[in-house]
């Protein structure tokens, strides 16, 4: 795929508000870093490379280098403690650390695995230093591991998700045939002419798989956002590099909507939106369509790191026919739901959704047990997510199997009271969860983050739960109410991080 990059020339891989990269100083570049980690760094086929550190040009630059000699680039959040990213590095033992000043000041030197592995920092010099390097290659097979990313960690200690070369060349493929069927419907945008927004961490497969790995191989262009999350920046970069496609997580939608300066941009570019990462109401959804230019032809997708990409994409249509669906299996998933048992259940019979593709990754870094729990003999993913075939074949995510309460032996999906809740306009974000009862076994909390931090918690906890009563079965209303005006912790992909949150 680097290779095949050098036909686009001139064209830029890889724009941002401070300069752009075309597709041939990419590839100089990432032969020069390359060539310095094998002859500097010995990093040979099969050795990680962590790379530890925001959102750069340097960070993809980094990861081309390290896959394209056979080595496995280790994508570590940058939203980590010091600890969690120590674990990462216990387990997945690098035999190079490559970090921003933020993330290597986290690293203490006196912890043996640190100790074992260097440490240099990601603005070296590394990619100028050999102007004349070949690009590089390696003898790999398509189920040698590439890549490891770590689950999102909203329950138990994060594990590496194993990614193969095949994984990452499907998902190129998916993207391709999503081209292909776009110019099949009309889309008069070339596909090298697509501009895609990066705003999401690059550890996570919305923006490594499926932003710079295939805009490399289809030679479209990323428009990198660089920092944290600011309205302005982003449309001001959406609007200089003539962004066509964006998919962002509900929390970054979200801000645009509270952002009232939208209009001062030009967007006309954009006319692809999604969401993903994160579930999101139809409300919410509604919202996005009056209140952005930009949202139209809104989508939303089902995907998890376990997957590499997308298992299933809602089209205007689907979501028009069926608000609240994550339409059907894409291009080369088989997508079943099962019972307890095993058995495959036929539509409008709620059961574990579970999938076989390409894109599937090869297993959890040395985790045998996790791995045979997620992926059985014939290769299907068991996601441990609850959802329901329609009988058009679309998929409807019900809840979180480990997120799910049991009141006196009626079942609770936090999802659907979370969705009634936030459907209020005085509720800026919710969690519900589960909290022990002696004679229950579990009892619904609720915990709201107001839209008016000033209101009185009292009288909305009255508005609330009369309102739940009249959308929700008696047992599914929340009995705990705790209201505060702190935001709700979340991680990188902005799913609430329920572990971390106090009924």
């Amino acid at each position: 795929m680097l290779a095949a990059s050098l036909a686009h020339g001139d064209r830029p891989y890889i724009v941002t508000l401070d300069g752009r990269l075309t597709f041939a100083e990419h590839a100089r570049r990432v032969s020069s870093i390359a060539h310095a980690l094998r002859t500097e760094h010995g990093v040979e086929k099969g050795d990680r490379v962590a790379i530890a550190a925001a959102n750069s040009q340097a960070w993809i630059e980094t990861f081309w280098a390290t896959v394209s000699i056979g080595a496995i680039a280790v994508g570590c959040n940058a939203w980590w403690s010091a600890r969690e990213l120590r674990q990462a590095l216990e387990l997945t033992r690098p035999v190079l650390v490559v970090a921003d000043e933020r993330r290597r000041a986290l690293l203490d030197p006196a912890t043996p695995t640190v100790a074992a592995a260097p440490t240099i920092d990601i603005d070296n010099d590394l990619a100028a230093r050999y102007p004349d390097a070949a690009l590089p290659s390696a003898d790999v097979a398509e189920d040698d591991p590439a890549v490891i990313l770590f689950t999102s960690g909203t329950s138990g200690r994060p594990k590496g998700a194993v990614h193969t070369h095949r994984n990452l060349c499907s998902v190129i493929g998916f993207h391709r045939s999503m081209d292909a069927m776009a110019a099949q419907y009309g889309d008069p945008v070339a596909p090298q002419d697509k501009v895609y927004l990066l705003a999401m961490p690059l550890f996570h497969v919305g923006s490594l798989h499926n932003l710079a790995v295939p805009r490399l191989a289809n030679g479209s262009t990323v428009a990198l956002h660089v920092g944290a999350f600011e309205p302005a920046r982003v449309l001001q970069l959406v609007q200089d590099a003539r962004v066509t496609h964006w998919g962002a997580v509900p929390t970054m939608a979200n801000r645009l909507l509270e952002f009232d300066r939208v209009g001062d941009y030009d967007t006309s570019s954009l006319y692809a939106f999604s969401l993903a990462s994160a579930p999101s109401s139809t409300a919410f959804k509604e919202r996005l369509r009056a209140h952005l230019p930009f949202a139209g032809a809104l989508v939303d997708s089902y995907g998890l790191t376990e997957s590499c990409t997308a298992v299933a994409l809602a089209t205007p249509l689907d979501l028009a026919e069926s608000p609240g669906t994550l339409g059907t299996p894409i291009v080369g998933v088989e997508m079943e739901v099962r019972d307890a048992l095993g058995n495959v259940l036929p539509p409008g019979e709620e059961g574990e959704i579970c999938v076989r593709s390409a894109y599937n990754m090869l297993g959890y870094w040395e985790n045998p047990e996790a791995t045979a729990a997620a992926i059985d003999d014939e290769r299907w993913l068991h996601t441990g997510d609850l959802g329901i075939f329609d009988e058009k074949g679309r998929i409807r995510l019900v809840a979180r199997r480990t997120d799910l309460i049991i009141r006196g032996g009626e079942n609770v999906y936090p999802a659907e009271v979370e969705a009634v809740l936030t459907d209020h306009p005085d509720v800026r974000e919710c969690v519900v969860l589960g909290v022990p009862h002696d004679d229950l076994g579990q009892e619904v909390a609720a915990v709201v983050v107001p839209a008016d931090p000033d209101a009185d918690a009292a009288a909305l906890e009255a508005t609330l739960r009369a309102h739940a009563a009249t959308e929700l079965a008696h047992y599914k209303v929340p009995s705990h109410w705790r209201i505060g005006s702190a935001p709700l912790p979340r991680n990188a992909t902005g799913k609430v991080i329920r572990t971390a949150v106090a009924p």
